[in-house]
């Protein structure tokens, strides 16, 4: 039975409007005139219904998918068969899938990709916790209501594409764009997987193209397996850079450990972002500010009212990106008020241009101000070399603990990059500075499989299912 406008399903889902149609079937939003809610329904093509292993493993699913209560899932409410029919009624969601929001806007900011890899990743978390791998991550299974909120669709549906062959001798789940290498090659999906597909999606958020292209279907898989990515835009800020490339190791051991650990490290660096850029400076006790240095108490009795202030050298310390200035400040017993400002603006109200002056004791060594070396580290040294860090941690006068960290491939750029320090913020000269880098598997070699003979290249059934293509429409976005 062909879905058509004005039909019932399950005596209670009246369909109302198409909104996608793929390759797997159709989604519609209908009513659910039982309770009168708004909901999203999801029919299977006649051509999967025949199938008794089929069915079965879809039931399975929905009822698995159901079980997975998260905010950033979207809710299954309903499964159901009906003669010549199958479906999963879904939450209707307001906004629209990211896949059209990349179709208008073509690139994403960075800030906004953390954001949603961050979401996605803590949705996900919450389904490898029920033992659930989506298995189809991809822009269009990713919806962003108004609010910026993300929730992942296609929980059911994405499962069940895995039955759809791709070669004789081993089988395919998802969308080919967005595939893991372990999927390429027919091998057992994990939560890395997911993670590989969620660095597929951020890499073509924020180079407006993906990483991996070809003239068939064949040959993106291929290049999936065996070709590194591409180097992203120099623009993109190299800890985004590593975080992105880090889902996209060819070895799933390779990837970040876990759906909760991206989450962790994307939340870190959107936090990174939206926090005021502060500089590093010497800071001195109480009474004196940041950025002055040593200062001797001043032995003149003259009047300092409408006195200019002169800097005569200031010191740039441009290690780590963090500046440290020091300051020694003159005055000038003979001031040229056509150059300055005039005493109302610069002195301090309780201070006035009759003011008898103030004398100053004089200075004995005993007086001098001794300045705390104490430095303002910031975290943007991730995506540097480990020497150069080193190096440069070692001139401010800090200890290096280096700890090597996440294997990368052999070839691989990351090698002996930085992705992790701590402690950050104010520190303390002679403070042991953890370094976490990338190490290189020089025993790494890509494996080369050969193209394996296709049952029909131009057939759907002999191919990796087909992106979903959308409907435009100006109603709420549905859950797959």
């Amino acid at each position: 039975m062909k879905p058509s406008v004005g039909q019932l399903y399950g005596e209670r889902y009246r369909l109302q409007l198409r909104i996608a149609i793929g390759g797997m079937g159709e989604v519609w939003q209908a009513e659910d005139e039982l309770i009168l809610r708004q909901v999203a329904i999801k029919i299977l093509k006649e051509e999967y219904l025949g199938d008794p292993m089929f069915l079965e493993r879809f039931r399975t699913e929905a009822k698995s998918a159901a079980l997975v209560e998260h905010e950033g899932i979207a809710n299954i409410y309903d499964y159901g068969e009906d003669t010549g029919s199958a479906y999963l009624v879904m939450e209707l969601v307001p906004g629209e899938s990211m896949s059209r929001l990349i179709e208008r806007e073509k690139k994403l900011s960075e800030e906004r990709v953390l954001d949603i890899v961050a979401q996605t990743s803590r949705a996900l978390a919450a389904a490898h916790a029920r033992g659930l791998v989506h298995r189809d991550i991809k822009p269009g299974n990713l919806l962003i209501t108004p609010e910026g909120k993300v929730k992942i669709t296609d929980f059911g549906i994405a499962r069940v594409g895995d039955q759809v062959p791709l070669t004789k001798t081993g089988q395919v789940m998802g969308t080919v764009q967005y595939l893991a290498p372990e999927q390429a090659t027919g091998k057992t999906s994990t939560p890395a997987t997911d993670l590989y597909s969620l660095g597929v999606v951020a890499y073509e958020a924020l180079a407006g193209k993906r990483p991996f292209t070809g003239e068939n279907q064949m040959a993106i898989a291929m290049a999936h397996i065996n070709e590194m990515p591409p180097a992203l835009p120099d623009s993109v800020d190299p800890r985004v850079q590593n975080l992105v490339l880090s889902c996209l190791a060819k070895k799933p051991s390779q990837r970040p450990e876990s759906a909760t650990s991206l989450a962790i490290r994307a939340e870190a660096l959107l936090r990174e972002k939206r926090k005021p850029r502060a500089s590093a400076v010497f800071t001195t006790p109480d009474g004196y500010t940041e950025n002055s240095a040593t200062e001797v108490i001043p032995t003149d009795t003259a009047p300092l009212p409408r006195a200019p202030i002169v800097w005569p050298w200031v010191a740039t310390l441009g290690l780590l990106g963090i500046t440290a200035i020091v300051v020694i400040v003159a005055i000038l017993s003979e001031p040229n008020t056509e150059d300055f400002p005039t005493p109302s603006s610069t002195v301090s109200p309780s201070q006035s241009s009759t003011q008898t002056p103030s004398t100053a004791p004089e200075a004995t060594e005993s007086d001098e101000v001794v300045a705390q070396t104490k430095l303002i580290l910031r975290s943007d040294i991730i995506g540097e070399n480990l020497s150069e860090v080193s190096a440069r941690l070692a001139e401010l006068g800090m200890n290096v603990n280096a700890i090597a960290g996440e294997e990368v491939p052999a070839g691989d750029s990351r090698a002996r990059t930085v992705y992790a320090v701590s402690p950050t913020g104010n520190i303390t000269v002679g403070t042991t500075i953890d370094v976490t880098y990338y190490v290189e598997n020089v025993e790494d070699v890509p494996v080369v499989i050969p193209e394996p003979e296709v049952t029909d290249p131009g057939s759907e059934s002999a191919t990796v299912s087909e992106p979903v293509t959308e409907t435009p429409s100006e109603e709420p976005s549905p859950t797959g």
